[in-house]
């Protein structure tokens, strides 16, 4: 098999977020949230979110320009800001039809 290429264009961000022992999310901030939702929307750069039914967290898929803005988008959340939740952020390569499942298909 040859090397998997580098596909830029397939690269996200995905923000994992987790309630910190002790606190919860009030009504404001879950709408300073969705406010910081809707401007990433509006910028192109929020893919899908959503809170885990099974778990004390959510997660947000963001497209960015580098793991360090994917970062500074986390940091601007709400949630993040007032120290209710934190956060985690990985990069993710999706596998998809369009690049031949990042080379290997």
């Amino acid at each position: 098999m040859s090397e998997v290429p580098s596909f830029d264009e397939f690269k996200r961000y995905v923000i994992l977020l987790n309630l910190n022992p002790g606190r919860r999310l009030d009504e404001d901030l879950i709408r300073g949230h969705v406010a910081h939702l809707r401007e990433l929307d509006r910028n192109g750069q929020l893919v899908i979110g959503g809170p885990f039914i099974d778990y004390k967290g959510g997660m947000v898929i963001v497209k960015a320009g580098s793991l360090e803005e994917a970062r500074e988008i986390a940091e601007r959340d709400p949630f993040v800001k007032s120290g209710a939740e934190n956060y985690e952020v990985r990069t993710w390569a999706i596998s998809c039809e369009e690049n031949q499942h990042l080379g290997a298909g």
